[in-house]
């Protein structure tokens, strides 16, 4: 069976951790061994990007391998043809794919049908990638992980989940303040918490951002918006009313308090330039991490390390 990347929760919280730790050691020390040499491998991108896919282009050829970029206005797929088909035809020409799509089924369905490693690099509900980054960044900068209070504020989307998930199974603690109805998915949260009790951690909801931020080693938010939501910008401007991360808010927090945004930002909404551009921010450091997350990923994948346990 190919590795597949589809979300955290597939692997062990061991597993993780070494994960982690590798982004970590990739960003610090590089890696000249070309695990990836000789090797193709394909970015089907349905939705736009700019950090997860450059990164992975950059990743990809660091490692002495070559990437292709796929649209689906390019492909078959624009004109009918299956996913079955599509996964099955690729999986005869390059050796892993990496897709980013909108609904996570379709995914699911790619990697169902792929003799190929399948990795994640977002659909609607999950982005493991990013996470990845995120929890690789804490342990750089707080040299350690377990025990850690990690805040977010702003949509229960894609990165909440896959926050609260990688959060519960490396130990550390994650308050997601979200405005009535935006809550993450009830059956993220409860995988979620199934693994914060073995871990020893609380998965905390919340609709109050002074709640969630008050003790945070990170305070974390995203656009109040995410693709496929355009159309409701106006709505949700009014509804995210008081959950921008600002300089009030970060004081609530724990003196030594990192911010963090997964970009792209929409300054004066969900952030303060005034936060972003000061010292606790480290932002630009977790979309430089991207890189070495998603180096450590394909690593992974693909064999050129050691396997998931």
């Amino acid at each position: 069976m190919p590795e597949h990347f589809l979300k955290i929760s597939d692997h062990s919280p061991e597993a993780l951790l070494k994960l982690v730790q590798e982004a970590v050691r990739l960003k610090k020390k590089g890696d000249k061994s070309k695990p990836l040499a000789g090797k193709t491998v394909a970015l089907y991108f349905a939705k736009s990007s700019t950090r997860t896919r450059v990164a992975f282009q950059a990743g990809i050829f660091q490692m002495g391998g070559f990437s292709m970029l796929l649209r689906k206005d390019e492909l078959q797929l624009g004109r009918g043809e299956s996913h079955h088909d599509t996964a099955k035809v690729l999986s005869r020409y390059v050796d892993a794919l990496i897709v980013r799509t909108y609904g996570h089924e379709e995914l699911e369905e790619f990697a169902g049908f792929s003799s190929i490693p399948v990795i994640n690099a977002l659909t609607d509900k999950y982005h493991p990638c990013q996470a990845v980054a995120d929890y690789a960044v804490l342990l750089d900068k707080k040299k350690g992980l377990k025990g850690l209070r990690l805040a977010y504020v702003g949509d229960g989307n894609n990165v909440a989940n896959s926050l609260m998930l990688g959060g519960a199974m490396l130990g550390v603690n994650v308050a997601v303040a979200t405005p009535k109805g935006y809550a993450p998915p009830e059956d993220v949260v409860e995988t979620a918490r199934r693994l914060a009790k073995k871990s020893g951690v609380k998965i905390t909801l919340t609709h109050s951002p002074e709640d969630a931020a008050k003790g945070a080693d990170a305070l974390y938010t995203d656009v109040w918006a995410s693709m496929g939501h355009e159309s409701q910008i106006k709505k949700r401007k009014k509804d995210f009313a008081g959950f921008m991360v600002d300089a009030k808010l970060l004081r609530k927090a724990k003196p030594g308090c990192s911010v963090m945004h997964c970009l792209p930002a929409h300054r004066g909404e969900e952030i303060s330039s005034e936060v972003m551009d000061c010292p606790a921010s480290i932002v630009f450091d977790q979309a430089e991490y991207k890189l070495h997350a998603q180096k450590a990923i394909l690593k992974m994948c693909m064999g050129g390390g050691k396997k998931w346990e």
